[in-house]
């Protein structure tokens, strides 16, 4: 029986664990190399030429290749015969939607992986796309009080990096200003990303722009 090499990516290391032991314990599969970054992930698609990849949404990404979206879209146009599987934080139906359209094989929730991974895989295995659990899309933004949780959970370093990238700075314009790496300021922004539920550069405007949270 061909097994089905696979790669992983996310910048949780947790996750990345967990990953891994399902991985090897499944003798239909063959984990073939782990990624971190957007770069990382497409060096192991280049270069070992895997059958699925397994991928976080949202990592720390660069000009070249970036997350989200970006990141997908790139795989899919570049690497047609590898299928992907992608996992999220945020059960965004609108995001999940054109995912599929794309041509991802499934989407996972994060907060479900645990229940859904194997179900994923025995698909896969089978050559079947996975069908997540239906569920309901909701607007944070019709929700005031939610939009004032989630922005109160945002470190100060968080508030700062969003605060420069609404202005309109990049990432590495955003780490000079700020005498960071441009590494950490990427890091900031996709854990303020996560903890505002948003999934892309675009997503993250609009919310921050209709809540105006620094404002004054």
């Amino acid at each position: 029986m061909h097994e089905i090499k696979t790669v992983i990516a996310d910048d949780h290391p947790v996750v990345l664990v967990g990953l891994r032991e399902v991985i090897q314990r499944d003798e239909r599969f063959e984990l073939i190399g782990e990624a971190v970054s957007s770069s990382q992930l497409i060096e192991l698609l280049t270069s070992g030429q895997p059958d699925l990849v397994i991928t976080d949404f949202n990592m720390p990404g660069d000009d070249t290749y970036g997350d989200g979206l970006k990141l997908i879209e790139y795989i899919i146009e570049h690497f047609p015969l590898v299928k992907v599987l992608v996992l999220t934080m945020v059960s965004n139906q609108l995001i999940i939607s054109r995912l599929l359209e794309m041509g991802v094989v499934g989407v996972i929730a994060k907060h479900h992986i645990h229940q859904e991974i194997g179900k994923a895989l025995n698909a896969l295995a089978n050559n079947r796309p996975y069908a997540a659990p239906a569920v309901d899309a909701i607007s944070v933004l019709t929700n005031p009080k939610v939009i004032d949780e989630r922005f109160s959970n945002l470190s100060p370093r968080e508030v700062e990096v969003l605060r420069l990238f609404v202005a309109g700075s990049s990432v590495s314009e955003i780490a000079r200003l700020l005498n960071r790496s441009v590494k950490t300021v990427s890091t900031q922004k996709v854990a303020a990303m996560h903890k505002l539920e948003v999934l892309t550069d675009h997503a993250l405007l609009t919310y921050c722009i209709k809540a105006d949270p620094f404002e004054s």
